[in-house]
């Protein structure tokens, strides 16, 4: 039976070190500012959001206000906890985080969006969970512009015949 070669064996017969190997395989650093917090921004539609976050009880805060007053539909709110409730954190961080432009809805989906960044700049293993459930992907949907000579972005004015 013919032995079976990987990268790794080829590279020491070369005589080349795994310096590249090595950092893939050392476990990442949190990304951490002076004051312990970790900081991403988060986009969607035409909204953008700072978010920091911190060890903390898992208060979070809008502009200056509590999430349930910020966000007053329950689904917002379920859509901003998405991520600390999937990485079992929603008791052990506290979010604070700006967010301007869009609707209510596009803003939700920017600070879902920068906290799960964020998260993976606190803890960098749970990357994979996150990125698994997609939160860390960027929805580049936005709204199509309109266009010269019709109503709206696709709909043609009226036509008439006479």
């Amino acid at each position: 039976m013919a032995e079976q070669t990987t990268l790794a064996d080829l590279g020491k017969a070369m005589g080349i070190a795994g310096a590249a190997q090595a950092a893939a395989a050392a476990p990442a650093k949190p990304k951490l500012d002076a004051k312990g917090r970790a900081y991403a921004t988060g986009r969607r539609k035409n909204a953008i959001s700072r978010v920091w976050v911190k060890r903390g009880s898992g208060k979070i805060t809008v502009n200056g206000k509590a999430i349930e007053t910020y966000f007053a539909r329950p689904v917002l709110r379920m859509l901003v906890q998405q991520p600390l409730v999937l990485a079992n954190r929603a008791t052990q961080f506290d979010v604070e985080c700006t967010v301007t432009g869009g609707g209510l809805s596009g803003q939700a989906g920017a600070v879902r969006h920068g906290l799960s960044r964020a998260m993976t700049h606190f803890e960098p293993e749970l990357r994979g969970v996150l990125k698994k459930a997609g939160f860390l992907t960027r929805d580049s949907r936005a709204v199509e512009r309109k266009k010269y000579g019709r109503a709206k972005a696709r709909r043609s004015f009226q036509f008439s015949k006479r």
